[in-house]
């Protein structure tokens, strides 16, 4: 969701990212290989297969998820996407170093800007899905792109586990994983109500129409199976039926919004416009109203995401899991 669109919020399910490691010997590498990976590691994406024998040191990262995955891992991107539906002053769990370049998204991917910072890999998720552009790119510099589905979204700690490998940092990528879902699990541990919860993740697009999350393998369907919750039914069998990850809807579809937990954006407006969804202020559960950055750290978890946006979620997980 980087404009008033339906909810894309990226990541892998079943289709993730297949990361293979060449059998090889391990061992310091000398001064001369110093930047050498232990053995090539092979990335496969929606256009094939990219892969690393070296450590990347200058990356480009396009979508937000991967950007965060990279500053958790301790790389400064050089170059990233920009989200111009954030808030004036950024993402609001995001540092971003002050030598890199922000890259706007709005005419599409910028492959000679991207090209001019002489990057050695860039990596994308669901906004890398033409082949055309995939193909300028990777003809100069090694490319990953996202899933075959691009409106699936990762596992954040799937594509953590695959920047462990190309930066050779496979015990941090562990930690930053373990570190996360400590958080969850703790969360989980403190509000024992909310297992066996149903939850919906959802958005109406003013003057459009609802986008539900309905894919329970979905990476933004994981959070929620983690605080013990599970997809509301009805939008796991709509979602089965379309064979879609993300179903769209009219508004007179409130059936599918009545879960324990509604997770709710309203895109392109304010809480007046909920006016246009018939029924909407009689739904049974807790309805969460919340801001575009907490919807898209959802949306896109990632692991700097989820603190923050499990922290803004909070108050409504309080009150669902004492209904």
């Amino acid at each position: 969701m980087r404009r008033p669109h339906r909810l894309l919020l990226a990541a892998f399910g079943a289709t993730s990212l297949l990361v293979t490691t060449a059998c090889g010997a391990a061992g310091q590498a000398s001064d001369e290989d110093a930047r050498k990976l232990p053995a090539p590691v092979s990335v496969e994406h929606r256009f094939g297969t990219t892969t690393l024998d070296t450590v990347p040191e200058r990356i480009v990262t396009i979508d937000l998820q991967w950007t965060d995955v990279m500053l958790s891992m301790g790389v400064e991107p050089v170059g990233y996407s920009v989200d111009t539906l954030m808030p004036e002053t950024g993402v609001p769990w995001e540092t971003i170093p002050e030598g890199a370049t922000a890259l706007s998204l709005t005419d599409g991917v910028p492959v000679e800007q991207i090209l001019a910072l002489d990057p050695d890999l860039v990596v994308a998720s669901f906004s890398l899905t033409d082949q055309a552009t995939y193909d300028l790119l990777s003809a100069r510099v090694p490319t990953i792109a996202g899933p075959p589905d691009a409106d699936t979204v990762i596992p954040w700690q799937e594509l953590v586990g695959t920047a462990g490998k190309i930066l050779d940092k496979t015990e941090q990528a562990t930690q930053v994983v373990s570190t996360v879902e400590g958080q969850v699990a703790a969360t989980a541990a403190e509000l024992p109500g909310l297992a066996g919860k149903t939850f919906v993740l959802a958005q109406y697009v003013v003057g459009d129409g609802l986008t539900v999350v309905a894919d329970e393998q979905d990476g933004s369907s994981l959070f929620f199976q983690q605080l013990g919750m599970t997809l509301l039914p009805e939008v796991k069998a709509e979602g089965e039926r379309t064979g879609d990850a993300r179903i769209q809807l009219s508004t007179e579809r409130i059936d599918l919004l009545r879960g324990d937990l509604l997770a709710f954006l309203i895109n392109g407006g304010d809480e007046s416009d909920l006016a246009d969804i018939p029924g909407f202020g009689e739904l049974p559960g807790t309805v969460a109203l919340l801001d575009y950055p907490t919807i898209v750290g959802l949306n896109t978890p990632s692991p700097l995401s989820l603190p923050y946006s499990l922290t803004q979620l909070r108050p409504h997980l309080d009150t669902a899991a004492a209904a």
